[in-house]
């Protein structure tokens, strides 16, 4: 086939398929909900800042 042909073929059908592909925004907002669990990363802070307590006043820990 000849390349005309072929674009009227092709311009026939995205016609003919237009009516049937409809885009549309949704009616409510997109919720993203995000639960992180922050808990783990507040306990090493506080483990790292304890030892750091410990290690800097060792009068205060005897073992």
């Amino acid at each position: 086939m000849k390349k005309p042909v072929i674009f009227a073929i092709g311009l026939a059908l995205s016609i003919c398929l237009s009516g049937c592909i409809n885009i549309k925004a949704p009616d409510k907002p997109i919720e993203i909900n995000l639960n992180v669990n922050i808990k783990q990363e507040v306990v090493v802070k506080l483990q790292k800042d304890a030892q750091d307590l410990i290690t800097s006043n060792p009068e205060l820990f005897p073992q």
